[in-house]
């Protein structure tokens, strides 16, 4: 039996999250606001969208069907759904909940703790406020 070299196998690359945080997308087409709304669905962050009729709606995406995108409100409770054609704009508004949160910037605040003298180090999440 052959021995398994680990510099040998696949390895998918990573990617960097693109920081969107407070970015305000502007929606000239069909196109871009597909675009933006893929973002935004991506995003781990609330977004405002601006509707064609004047109000915002603000919270966090989490489903886009054909045509249309659901969302948690911000404030209140329940689900809101806002149709693609009723949207004139998306502005990146909330805290991106992930952003420096990587595992190369845990190592670092870890090694950084270690080397102070600091013991039992352990990883604790930070809050969202």
């Amino acid at each position: 039996m052959s021995e398994i070299n680990p510099d040998q196998l696949e390895v998918a690359p990573g990617f960097e999250h693109e920081r969107l945080e407070g970015v305000v997308w502007q929606v000239g087409s069909e196109e871009d606001l597909r675009a933006g709304l893929e973002k935004a669905f991506d995003y781990r962050g609330d977004v405002t969208i601006a509707k064609k009729d004047g109000t915002h709606v603000e919270g966090y995406i989490f489903d886009r069907q054909a045509g249309l995108v659901r969302l948690m409100p911000k404030e209140g409770r329940g689900k809101v759904s806002v149709s693609y054609a009723d949207i004139a704009g998306l502005a990146f508004t909330g805290k991106d909940t992930a952003a420096g949160k990587s595992w190369e910037a845990w190592v670092k605040k870890y090694n950084e703790k270690k080397a102070s003298g600091e013991k039992q180090i352990a990883l604790e999440p930070e809050s969202l406020d």
